[in-house]
């Protein structure tokens, strides 16, 4: 399924050069979330996963674009493919080791098995990240960069799927037309709640 995404003037499409700052981005966005703190307890292993996920992952296969250095977004289109490759689990086994130690890849390895089981399968946008810079915040940024491809999702009458891993953020998603979708995820007991949320195309 295609989506026709236009986006405006301050927004453009990340290529392979703006990959790191991509993952630079959505890394301190989430410097303070509370799912990716329980994850890998330390920013260090926060930002070596969004550094690889957009490299290797959403940057060239997916739909990834930027507000300058303010914002950035990372998304899977329908069809698309987000599993890790061989070596991109030897550079995530690596990096989160050195980063957060072995514990964290335990707990990746269950929140990865616990996200895919709800994953949904029929075809629909995913919004792997969304980040803004502190400095940023507040302005509507958050809610300029995620209305392309929700307009497109509109336009073509396709679903749009997120996992929220922080209830500071459900007010923000609801606005945006997204609910929840089942039961929080919790891959370990003494994990924060990951909450599956879906935007059906208005």
């Amino acid at each position: 399924m295609e989506l026709s995404i236009e986006l405006p003037e301050a927004i453009r499409r990340a290529g392979p050069a703006e990959a790191r700052r991509i993952g630079e981005i959505t890394a301190e966005a989430f410097r303070e979330d509370p799912f990716s703190l329980w994850l890998f307890r330390n920013f260090a292993g926060i930002r070596a996963l969004f550094l690889l996920q957009a490299k290797h992952i959403y940057v060239p296969r997916g739909f990834c674009y930027t507000a300058g250095d303010d914002g950035a977004c990372m998304w899977m289109m329908p069809g698309g493919d987000n599993a890790l490759r061989s070596g991109d689990y030897l550079r995530f086994a690596a990096h989160t080791l050195l980063a957060s130690g072995p514990g964290a890849i335990v707990r990746a390895m269950k929140t990865g098995q616990a996200m895919e089981a709800r994953h949904p399968a029929f075809p629909h946008a995913y919004l792997f990240s969304i980040g803004v810079r502190p400095r940023a915040r507040h302005t509507g940024l958050g809610r300029r960069l995620i209305a392309p491809v929700l307009d497109a999702c509109d336009r073509t009458g396709t679903p749009a799927y997120l996992e929220n891993s922080n209830r500071a953020n459900a007010g923000f998603y609801a606005s945006c037309g997204f609910e929840m979708l089942g039961e929080p995820i919790h891959p370990m007991p003494d994990s924060p709640p990951l909450q599956p949320m879906i935007r059906e195309p208005r």
